[in-house]
């Protein structure tokens, strides 16, 4: 079969997510016939880095050995059942093992994607308002130039028109604050944000006794373009909730697993939050898993006889599939042992002063930042040109899938990279820029 003929059988019946399909008439779809560790295979017999880990979630990879065996134990058992009143070795070890990511979070309940965790998360804060007689208590917070997913009511906690403005009329009212952005750990504001506190301090005053929950992304938001703001400001916002009675939840849904040098992103800020949610990394993009975890107080407030209507009926389908399941207890069994939240920290140093070279030799970057395994810079253009895009054709035909945020490039590589790979990063990214 050729590649034309493949790719015009995906047109005819593919919608792509995230895609203006009228791109595709150019930029046609890769035909993947393989992967492994950083690379992707294609059909025409070249490999290219996998520079996004594949949408942020490979964090450890293709085909990694380990994860591919425990998958393969678990389907020589069973391969799903519901987990409504059952239960298997495999969802209790992996819940013992997410229960030990933050302390005061000892009750973990499963979906299939982030946005479902997180629609979780924020329908839990509402209803314990509503069995604390606290029905005043509706408003959510969030921050400017966040992203939390594509169901309605992350959408509404969300701040990025290009994915939320033609659903505004379904969508609810949320308070939205800017918080101070940073380029690093070196910056002067990452540790002290007070005069910037100070003016968002006024603004949370108002809604103090009407906000249910403050939902982040903890230090890192992806969507925005690898934007990082102050941990001293994620700091003062959980000292906020506290003060008030308001629910913190913490989206980890990219930031989690290890992405940023930590387990979850909150430990830069020496915080534990309401609720964390999680997906992507968890299973190292394997399958389809969502994990929301939460304190045992909330979780008791829903404790109660049948009769008195305290029950939380959310439910999935394939909540805690233990085929999932099991590759997201290996995954972080790899974590742990091989020490890449460690590794994601020394990655980034490398990739930093990469990128940092790049916009030395090309005069075409600025605003260079990294957090963990993370480092972006924005293209010097006119914003109204699609740069990024024509820098992310041009890296595919010489060996990296970058796919930029707009005119940011960034690099998100599984965790486990080897240095001889960041190293051909860098010169096609190089080569990417100049050519355009």
């Amino acid at each position: 079969m050729t590649d034309s003929s493949l790719v015009a059988r995906d047109l005819q019946h593919i919608w792509h997510p995230c895609s203006q399909m009228k791109d595709y008439e150019l930029f046609h779809p890769l035909i993947i016939t393989g992967a492994s560790k950083a690379y992707l295979h294609l059909q025409d017999g070249r490999k290219i880095i996998d520079a996004i880990s594949s949408w942020w979630c490979k964090s450890l990879g293709h085909q990694h050995p380990r994860l591919k065996r425990a998958l393969q134990l678990q389907m020589d058992k069973f391969e799903h059942v519901i987990l409504a009143n059952t239960t298997n070795e495999t969802i209790v070890q992996l819940s013992e093992k997410l229960t030990e990511l933050s302390p005061s979070l000892n009750k973990v309940m499963y979906a299939s994607d982030g946005s479902s965790a997180v629609e979780m998360a924020m329908k839990m804060s509402l209803h314990a308002r509503v069995i604390e007689g606290k029905t005043q208590r509706k408003l959510f917070i969030a921050l400017e130039n966040s992203y939390h997913g594509e169901t309605i009511a992350t959408l509404s906690v969300s701040d990025l028109g290009l994915y939320s403005e033609p659903y505004r009329s379904l969508m609810f009212a949320v308070k939205k604050i800017a918080p101070p952005y940073v380029n690093g750990e070196d910056d002067a504001r990452w540790d002290n944000c007070e005069l910037h506190w100070q003016s968002v301090l006024e603004q949370l005053q108002p809604y103090a006794h009407t906000a249910t929950a403050l939902i982040v992304e903890p230090i890192l938001q992806a969507a925005a373009g690898m934007q990082i703001y102050s941990r001293d400001f994620l700091r003062r916002l959980r000292q906020w909730t506290r003060e008030h009675d308001i629910h913190l939840i913490a989206d980890e849904i990219m930031t989690g697993i290890g992405r940023t040098g930590k387990m979850l992103a909150c430990e830069h800020a020496g915080i534990e939050a309401d609720f964390v949610c999680l997906s992507k990394g968890l299973t190292s993009g394997w399958l389809p898993l969502s994990a929301m975890l939460t304190r045992n107080d909330i979780y008791d407030l829903f404790y109660d006889d049948y009769a008195n209507g305290k029950s939380f009926m959310h439910s999935h389908t394939h909540s805690g599939n233990v085929l999932a399941a099991s590759v997201a207890l290996e995954t972080l069994n790899i974590m742990t042992e091989e020490k890449l939240c460690a590794r994601a920290g020394e990655m980034g140093g490398v990739m930093l002063e990469a990128m940092q070279a790049i916009a030395n030799h090309t005069g075409k970057l600025k605003n260079i930042r990294m957090l963990g395994a993370m480092v972006a810079a924005d293209l010097i253009c006119d914003t109204n040109k699609r740069y990024g895009y024509e820098v992310y054709r041009k890296a595919v035909e010489l060996g990296a899938l970058l796919r930029p945020l707009g005119n940011t490039i960034y690099w998100v590589p599984p965790l486990n990279t080897e240095w001889e790979t960041l190293c051909e990063l860098k010169n096609i990214t190089q080569k990417a820029i100049l050519m355009e």
